[in-house]
């Protein structure tokens, strides 16, 4: 009998040598994979190539893949033999190899953070190179992974000149004699330690001899300092390469914890234009550093993170809308919290990875480093804030139902929906306008197709109602002179940011071209506040909705381009979408009075909430309230926000959860997803399921796109109208409590939304759920997030509990 081919083997064999060809060709031009028929034992294999890797041990041959240069994989070729490679590794010197060989792969530290590097440029940096087959995410199109280029043990880097311990903290003075693979070092740097309260401290390292750029503190807080601290902090002696160490000492029911370690981590560099900072984390569970679409609980097998405001509707793997280096860490199963803020708001990728570790990567600025040590999570986010500033205290009408579109087109057209929405006897407390309400699209205008706004505005408020709408920071420059007072004004008042020559930088966004003003110029907030006034005696609006603030730009850079300089195109570039700075947004090299926008631009929607709080305040003398789509530390202290523009999918619904509770970590307590989807089509059945959940966002708006169907809850079935009609009815039932929720964020730094290990910290189970929040300590959310789903399973964490279920007739709304 003629024996049966076994495709299955074949099959796996046949598939592993396409992927290895593939790597091969297209990921890693510079290494060849070379086959082997491996007829020698294991052991004699691995002693004789440093480089050979099983692939498949099972059956009666073994492949195994050749991890080498070009160079060397020719000189294989022409002896068909490993004489070559012997005699390679026989000139290595020992010391080299002991410093490349004592590392997990875990533990090793990216020496080539630019992405691709040949085996001859890592030895060039006096790096270790050690080829991993690995078939991760692609970033820079290489697989993030176990680094092949990584640095050694006792790296040259700074070393210690003098060491001052002091009751309210240590001063320690470093320099280095040589300069590191970027380039333009700070040769000598101060490290200032300051003990600020018994769980906070902040360490700062900067440039004694020049001044460099530092982000402006815009919530003046106290800076206390203390020698009585629940931690200790030490660092390497006199003479020896620099590292620190940070431990929480031993409290009621923790014992002592490692909070940071830089000990055989990647050096600390200090260039001009690339800092870098690592070190060792005392758990994996790690969360925050947005803004970036994902799980709440992050991975760290080799997870990156960019930070880089853009215009960017959410996904995930990318830099979106904010910028938010802070992180809080559970230090394990005894409930122990800590929490680093990085305050930099340059261009930056920080890297996670299994040891666990972090590496923290800037392209300027310094390190300005707080640490706040909880010890409960809750504690982490009250330190934090205090800080950064407390949540603003919204109006109570914010709380309410919110209803936008971007195509009602007309005030009729506007009133008409609300009307639909009321004769449902669904509760709605404020009505927004898109940009559809301008006249082609010019902040602070109102176009004549639209109608009459400011009679439908007294209609709303005759009604009780509140009414909030959109404006962009780009101003038109192509009207005619004395036409227009945004561009008028501001250039009498020289408000608008410059290009590297001193003129006016011209982008293009919504109205065609434009120019933006400079917020953290002396006179912005006079200048919008004009604007602001201007406007709302002609329309009594009650609140601001300012989007496109990353800043956003339709031309990359500007108008006339951008120059060539080390700031467009700096020694290392964080993997920004788009591959440039400049992508979507205005040249770096762009002149802001507080800086160049190079160190600015993730400040811009900050900056901009600011001048608006400041607007409102004065023109409306009540609590201000606005809804920012670019964030960076300190927004929640003046506005809210909402995650842009998604989709209309049960992922982007599951995906709302994580960012609502990762910007209450952040201090943004005011904060929701677009109810049903923005950016494609809706349907009943989601619609419903996600208004069954935005009714428990902080911030709750149903909002849709241009040319998409209506989804507001008039346009439903009836059924429909009334499974949201209950829930929100149930809102509006619990909005003192809610208001309650606000006000001890606003006060003492609580969340109002707020994940279930803060709650349950000993819980190792609570610590990835992220499907489920709890409004305060006291009331739980558990939406259906699937489609077609009937029950609800909740974990086995003990709690008050509310959820919401819906079914309709024995079958679901198609």
């Amino acid at each position: 009998m003629k024996p049966r081919f076994d495709w299955i083997p074949f099959t796996v064999v046949f598939l592993v040598v396409v992927v290895l060809l593939y790597f091969n060709t297209s990921v890693v031009p510079q290494i060849q994979v070379v086959f082997l028929n491996s007829l020698q034992s294991e052991q004699q294999h691995n002693k004789e190539n440093l480089y050979q890797n099983d692939i498949d041990k099972a059956g009666p041959f073994v492949f195994t893949s050749q991890m080498l240069t070009k160079h060397t994989y020719n000189k294989v070729v022409q002896t068909n033999s490993h004489q070559k490679l012997r005699n390679q590794k026989a000139n290595v010197k020992q010391k080299d190899i002991d410093s490349c060989s004592n590392f997990k792969d875990s533990e090793k530290f990216d020496c080539a953070p630019e992405g691709l590097v040949t085996e001859a440029r890592c030895r060039a940096r006096g790096c270790c190179w050690h080829p991993v087959l690995n078939m991760s995410t692609p970033v820079r199109g290489l697989p993030l992974d176990v680094p092949w280029c990584f640095y050694p043990d006792n790296y040259p880097g700074y070393i210690v000149d003098s060491v001052d311990y002091h009751p309210q903290g240590v001063r320690v003075q470093i320099s280095r004699k040589t300069n590191s693979y970027y380039g333009n070092d700070i040769k000598t740097a101060v490290v200032e330690v300051t003990y600020r309260s018994t769980y906070t401290l902040r360490i700062k390292i900067y440039d004694p001899n020049n001044k460099r750029y530092e982000v402006p503190v815009y919530v003046p807080s106290s800076s206390p300092t203390t020698n009585n601290t629940m931690y200790s902090f030490s660092v390497s002696k006199v003479g020896e390469p620099f590292n620190f160490q940070l431990v929480r000492k031993t409290i009621t029911g923790l014992v002592p914890v490692i909070v940071m370690r830089t000990n055989r981590t990647a050096p600390f560099m200090f260039t001009d234009q690339y800092i870098q900072l690592a070190s060792f984390l005392p758990s994996s569970y790690i969360y925050g550093l947005g803004e970036h679409r994902g799980s709440l609980l992050h991975d760290t097998k080799w997870k990156q993170f960019t930070m880089w405001n853009r215009d960017q509707p959410p996904r995930e793997n990318t830099n979106l809308y904010g910028a938010h280096p802070f992180y809080l860490v559970m230090e394990d199963r005894d409930g122990g919290s800590h929490g680093v803020y990085l305050a930099n708001s340059n261009a930056m990728d920080v890297v996670l990875q299994p040891a666990p570790a972090i590496t923290w990567r800037t392209t300027g600025g310094i390190i300005d480093m707080y640490v706040f040590l909880g010890p409960s999570p809750e504690s982490v986010i009250q330190q934090y804030t205090e800080v950064i500033g407390r949540s603003f205290m919204p109006p109570y009408w914010s709380l309410g139902y919110h209803l936008c579109r971007w195509g009602y087109m007309t005030a009729n057209g506007t009133l008409a929906v609300v009307d639909r929405v009321r004769a449902a006897g669904i509760p709605q407390d404020v009505q927004w306008n898109d940009i559809d309400y301008m006249h082609n699209q010019l902040d602070f205008t109102t176009g004549p197709k639209f109608g009459d706004q400011k009679s439908m505005v007294e209609t709303l408020h005759q009604r009780g109602m509140h009414y909030v709408m959109i404006v962009d920071p780009g101003i038109s420059n192509t009207q005619k002179s004395g036409t227009y007072t945004p561009y008028d004004l501001g250039m009498k008042m020289d408000i608008f940011i410059k290009d590297s020559t001193g003129k006016p930088l011209v982008g293009r966004v919504w109205p065609g071209y434009t120019l933006f003003p400079d917020f953290t110029h002396p006179s912005a907030s006079q200048y919008w506040t004009t604007l602001v006034k201007e406007f709302h005696d002609k329309v009594a609006f009650d609140g601001m909705w300012i989007d496109m603030n990353e800043v956003s730009n339709f031309v990359s850079g500007s108008t006339s381009g951008c120059p060539s300089s080390s700031l467009e195109n700096p020694p290392y570039l964080p993997a920004v979408d788009g591959g440039t700075l400049r992508s979507r947004t205005m040249c770096v090299t762009a002149r802001q009075n507080l800086s160049v926008t190079y160190n600015t631009h993730n400040l811009y929607g900050l900056t901009e909430t600011i001048s608006t709080y400041k607007a409102l305040q004065s023109v409306r003398g009540k609590r201000p309230f606005i809804i920012s789509r670019s964030t960076f530390p300190g927004q929640g202290h003046f506005g809210g926000h909402w995650s842009g523009d998604n989709e209309a999918t049960y992922s982007d619904m599951y995906f709302s959860i994580p960012e609502i509770l990762n910007f209450n970590m952040f201090g943004i307590s005011m904060v929701g997803a677009d109810i049903c989807g923005f950016r494609s089509e809706t349907n009943e059945q989601l619609c419903v399921r996600w208004h069954q959940l935005g009714a428990f966002y902080p911030f709750s708006r149903n909002h849709n796109s241009l040319g998409m169907k209506s989804q507001d809850p008039g346009a439903f079935s009836n059924d429909a109208m009334l499974a949201i009609k209950t829930v929100y009815l149930v809102r509006y039932s619990l909005l003192p409590f809610l208001y309650t929720l606000f006000y001890n964020s606003h006060t003492l730094g609580h969340t109002v939304a707020r994940p279930l290990f803060f709650e349950f910290p000993e819980d190792e189970i609570a610590f990835s759920i992220d499907r489920q929040f709890l409004w305060g300590k006291a009331l739980m959310i558990s939406p259906v997030l699937v489609k077609d789903e009937m029950e609800i399973c909740l974990s086995r964490l003990r709690y008050a509990t509310f959820t919401c279920r819906y079914t309709m007739e024995e079958k679901l709304i198609a």
